[in-house]
């Protein structure tokens, strides 16, 4: 844990404390100063349980947690942390306003003994257990929790290390509570027999129909009109299927920015002029060390290197300067001088593992019988990836049994790495190897070897310079001077083919990303002001590598919900409505026509007659219908040889006939089907719970408007 080495490393501990006082001195003066980001009002970045969350007390907490987590970490938080600490402040605020109502009414505690437990006791926390087992052996030692709770009672009161380790005693009572919490809820949770019996017919019985289908799509769109008075009765009537939400919608324009050629060019003379000081270099270690943008190892097994360093070093000579190599954006050259004998021997090998279905002697014997089977078919000549594709029962199956590189360092199961590391050369192992995994088949396709390469390796990466991106921001730049409003943008788009307007429809208030272009957050929170207006178009933001120019193109509240939020899915639902009438109307007409072949003969184009067998109420697709609820529920309901009269289905109109039904066969004991609904209902019930107290809380978030 870098909390111990913290501790170890004592003579840092005033430096790291200074460094974090001047940033939140420059930092906090920023945020929370009177012309900061909060500026000198009180404004709240959410709401629980009816407690304001004020932005300045929010801000308090982060600067907490990120002292926190350095301090446990021993790393600076950067970007990504800090949104994560952000994440994690505001779910501690949660536990406290919304689920500690619920653990008091409860009367749930934790006690002295199970607090000490977690920590020292028989049942210690899983947190605990990884912090404080050694990476080398595996081996859990609580003297190093001991040792490490003395050390931090000895160090001054409120010191960097103390607050880090009393937020790890706290996270992890607080998570006791709310597992124990939500697992009060989940063995509230039982299934009846009834419930279970329902299931085991639903799954079990089934049924022969033949229908007439009319689909929706068989009318064309262009013959049904749909006002906004008809919108909006289908919305009030159908209110809790269209709950609001506060999103924006955004056209926008991403210019990227991508190395030039001037870049390129830029980076090839480095690369010239790097090798040559390599080469000069008579602490080449350290050169590389200095210059390198991406860390390498000094001595290299063949399972370090890549497929083009492993085939170049077959013809390397003692200082000899290679490359450079390309991998995607990374150019790398290479100084070979030598190579040395390692402990460990590397090997690179394929396997086929069959698993026996159960842990049963007998299901194992039927394993080892299929396994000997394969193998003898590959000693008479098989191909061994097709067979891996064909047999294998685990992941390498997919790429024909490959597993790479490995060494004998404990990386594979005992008998397995035995096996391969005594054998001598390439080629089929003669005989089956069995581990608890299974029966496995085994090819070793390079040597063993344990021979090391000195390689020292510079790598730089091909990316834009300050120049090019300066250009690309002109660029942006002059687009938005150009384009106020959207239908400016719009036009400018349909003149220049080089600029793609991008939609992001209905984004959510904190989401961090437009579509698959992530920490866009600057973009949405401009969104989200209450100043930008729909038709606005923003300044210039950067994204990644990217300059984004957005215009707002619609708002949802969450409070107030209008045709417009929903506008493309309510008048499809109110169109296939209106189909549905009509199509009812023309086949109410014709319904003792004779036949379902006989009424779609005078119903004319678009009607399908169809049969569908083994029809089972849990998952019964329709031909062309798909999942139809309504439509399983009629042949369900009929007896064999009845049909129904015209009904509006999902997609369509139906006539139902059912021509056979097969009954479930009565059964004693439905306690499978008893677990298997309850282990849903297990699985899901975490969810519902932190569902139904946020509901209760009444939680309102509006951090996307600070962060």
């Amino acid at each position: 844990m870098a909390l111990v080495n913290k501790i170890r490393e004592r003579s840092g501990i005033a430096i790291t404390i200074i460094a974090i006082s001047l940033i939140l001195f420059i930092v906090g003066g920023d945020l929370l100063g009177s012309r900061g980001l909060f500026g000198g009002k009180t404004q709240k970045v959410g709401e629980i349980a009816g407690n304001s969350i004020l932005a300045q007390d929010f801000q308090k907490k982060l600067d907490q947690a990120r002292m926190e987590y350095e301090a446990q970490s021993g790393q600076s938080a950067n970007d990504q942390v800090i949104a994560q600490l952000r994440e994690k402040v505001w779910n501690d605020l949660l536990i406290d306003y919304a689920y500690q109502k619920e653990f008091d009414a409860l009367g749930l505690t934790l006690s002295e003994d199970e607090k000490q437990d977690m920590f020292f006791g028989k049942y210690i926390d899983p947190a605990v257990r990884q912090s404080f087992t050694d990476p080398q052996t595996g081996i859990f030692d609580i003297n190093r929790v001991k040792q490490q709770r003395a050390q931090i009672q000895q160090l001054p009161a409120g010191s960097i290390q103390q607050l880090g380790w009393q937020a790890f005693v706290r996270d992890i009572q607080r998570q006791h509570l709310m597992t124990r919490y939500v697992n009060l809820i989940r063995m509230s949770s039982y299934v009846t027999t009834a419930e279970a019996k329902k299931d085991y017919e639903a799954q079990t019985a089934k049924v022969d129909a033949k229908y007439l289908y009319v689909p929706f799509y068989s009318m064309a769109d262009s013959t049904i009109k749909v006002t906004d008075s008809e919108l909006k009765d289908y919305l009030n009537a159908h209110k809790d299927e269209y709950k609001g939400a506060n999103t924006r919608s955004l056209d926008y324009v991403a210019f990227g920015v991508v190395p030039s050629k001037a870049d390129s060019l830029a980076l090839k003379n480095t690369l010239t002029q790097l090798a040559k000081d390599l080469a000069k270099a008579t602490n080449d270690s350290s050169f590389a060390r200095m210059n390198s943008d991406v860390p390498h190892p000094l001595y290299w097994s063949l399972r370090d290197m890549d497929d083009q360093l492993k085939e170049a070093v077959k013809g390397f000579f003692p200082g000899q300067i290679a490359g450079p190599f390309r991998t995607d954006n990374t150019y790398t050259i290479y100084k070979y001088t030598g190579m040395k004998r390692d402990s460990l021997y590397t090997v690179k090998a394929s396997h086929i593992l069959i698993r026996p279905t159960n842990q049963s002697d007998s299901a194992k014997a039927s394993a080892r019988v299929r396994a000997e089977n394969i193998l003898k078919e590959l000693k008479g000549g098989a191909d061994f990836s097709a067979m891996a594709a064909q047999y294998g029962t685990d992941g390498t199956a997919q790429r024909g049994g490959d597993l790479g590189y490995f060494q004998n360092n404990g990386s594979m199961v005992k008998p397995f790495e035995t096996a391969v590391f005594a054998y001598n050369g390439t080629g089929l192992l003669p005989n089956l190897v069995e581990t608890d995994f299974g029966f496995h088949i085994i090819k070793v396709t390079e040597p063993k070897n344990n021979v090391q390469y000195r390689v020292v390796a510079v790598s730089k990466q091909l990316g834009p310079s300050q120049a090019t991106r300066d250009e690309v921001y002109r660029k942006a730049d002059e687009f938005a001077a150009a384009n106020k409003t959207l239908e400016q943008m719009e036009a400018a788009a349909k003149k220049d083919k080089s600029i793609v307007l991008l939609k992001a429809n209905r984004v959510p208030e904190g989401s961090t990303n437009l579509n698959m272009m992530q920490n866009a957050q600057p973009v949405i929170r401009w969104a989200f002001e209450d100043k930008t207006d729909v038709g606005d178009v923003s300044q210039v933001f950067e994204v990644n590598d990217a300059y984004i120019v957005a215009a707002l193109t619609g708002k949802t509240s969450e409070d107030e919900v209008k045709v417009d939020d929903f506008r493309d899915e309510l008048t499809a639902k109110v169109r296939n409505q209106k189909k549905g009438e009509e199509i009812l109307k023309k086949l109410s007409g014709l319904a003792g026509a004779g036949s379902l072949e006989q009424i779609a003969q005078k119903y004319g184009a678009g009607a399908l007659v169809e049969t569908a067998n083994d029809l089972t109420l849990n998952s019964g697709l329709l031909n062309s219908a798909g999942a139809d609820p309504t439509a399983l529920g009629k042949a369900f309901g009929m007896k064999a040889g009845q049909k129904s009269q015209p009904f509006k289905g999902e997609s369509g109109v139906f006539i139902m006939e059912t021509l056979k039904k097969m009954d479930a066969p009565a059964i004693a004991d439905y306690s499978q089907y008893k677990k298997t609904a309850l282990q849903t209902e297990l699985q899901r019930s975490g969810y519902f719970v932190n569902e139904a107290v946020r509901e209760k809380a009444n939680v309102k978030d509006y951090r996307a408007k600070y962060f």
